[in-house]
Parts: structure tokens; sequence; C-alpha cells
């Protein structure tokens, strides 16, 4: 049976964990890593 979705509700942070399969590194390159991480700055909203 599938995990039934978590709550989104505005203005509640939630935490993120980003893994590999088998815990291995999620980039192959650093440009890879910083994109994501500027996509993720992005996608956030802005802290009070």
């Amino acid at each position: 049976m599938a995990r039934q979705p978590r709550p989104d509700l505005p203005g509640i942070p939630q935490h993120l964990v980003q893994r590999g399969n088998d815990r291995q590194a999620c980039f192959a390159a650093e440009t890879d890593y910083l994109r994501y991480l500027q996509e993720l700055r992005e996608a956030t909203p802005p802290r009070f």
C-alpha cells in the first residue's frame, strides 16, 4: 500500500533529505550540484 501524501501547509517548513541509491552520490559533477542548489533556492519562499 502506498504511503499517504504528507500535508503541505503554507508557512510550515518541511525537512528534505537527498540521497542516491545505496547512499551513492546524487550528482556526478559539481555543476549539477550547484544547479540543484540554485533551483532549490528559487523554489523556496523567502524567510521572514
